[in-house]
């Protein structure tokens, strides 16, 4: 009898092994079952009334890709040559192509764009002339090219944020959220007839309104990839926000005549307002604690 049963056991283990050994898994690139890492779904925000806060800030900050701290919302730069991991950039344009998220033109988050109108319009062709040599009397040959246009997300080497800073009435702490985000591209004005173009800066290509459950539920869904030689329990972007684990520096914070550090302070002393600023905010919440 104890022979039978240790037999009808062994043949048990053994078809399990089998079956273990055949599961077909939905990724060919995985020998394991996929999960999606981070948090699957946004940490939730507490409740605030307009009354249950009783200082606020805001401040524009831009997140430079070139600093080594921020290099993991640059990279990887090319989503198809990475097994679909995509840099934020990439994340972004194409949870937008798809009308996953909504998109604004300005930072206040007042002018709201049509998500299939605005990628119509960024790729829509370009039409040049292109010089292709001199006739029989050497005067300058062109030819019309349409020039296609795609987006590029090697080509987004910078972000810019639009922040709150509050105190809270019921605890005098300090607290922040992020409000605006914007991919930052380098732009020019396209002159033509052999006249260089105009650099016009790194302007945002359309704002995303970070407090959207959308945009919350999108950045929870997608990896970090922070640690380059581990590609496995990363953290989710909308953790990367929360925990503000990136570095920035201060181009502006809220004032009455809506002006920037660069209109009137510019290298060493933009660098040295920024962080004027900066510790001014921060020491709002201990000069409470004072009184």
């Amino acid at each position: 009898m104890k022979k039978t049963l240790l037999i009808a056991c062994l043949s048990l283990l053994l078809t399990l092994s089998a079956v273990g050994q055949t599961v077909e898994h939905k990724d060919p690139n995985n020998f394991h079952v996929s999960q999606p890492q981070g948090y699957a779904k946004p940490i939730p925000f507490p409740f605030l009334r307009e009354d249950d806060i009783v200082w606020s800030n805001t401040l524009w900050k831009t997140i430079d890709c070139n600093e080594l701290f921020n290099q993991f919302f640059y990279f990887p730069s090319d989503e198809y040559i990475n097994f679909g991991k995509k840099s934020l950039a990439y994340i972004l344009w194409d949870a937008m192509v798809a009308g996953e998220i909504p998109i604004y033109e300005d930072d206040a988050l007042k002018v709201p764009l049509d998500n299939q109108t605005f990628f119509e319009r960024y790729t829509r062709a370009d039409t040049i002339l292109l010089e292709i040599g001199y006739d029989d009397d050497d005067n300058e040959l062109y030819e019309t090219v349409i020039k296609p246009r795609f987006f590029d997300g090697s080509e987004i080497f910078a972000y810019s944020l639009r922040e709150v800073w509050f105190i809270g009435r019921q605890d005098s702490r300090q607290d922040s959220r992020r409000i605006a985000l914007a991919p930052l591209k380098e732009t020019y004005r396209v002159v033509g007839n052999g006249v260089p173009d105009i650099y016009l800066g790194r302007l945002p290509i359309f704002w995303v309104p970070m407090q959207n459950p959308r945009v919350r539920n999108l950045l929870a869904r997608y990896t970090a990839y922070v640690d380059p030689n581990n590609m496995v329990n990363q953290p989710s972007w909308d953790w990367i926000f929360l925990n503000q684990h990136y570095t920035a520096y201060t181009t502006k914070e809220s004032n009455m005549r809506d002006i920037s550090i660069s209109s009137y302070a510019a290298g060493n002393d933009a660098i040295i307002e920024a962080e004027f600023i900066e510790e001014k905010v921060f020491e709002i919440e201990n000069e409470m604690w004072e009184y």
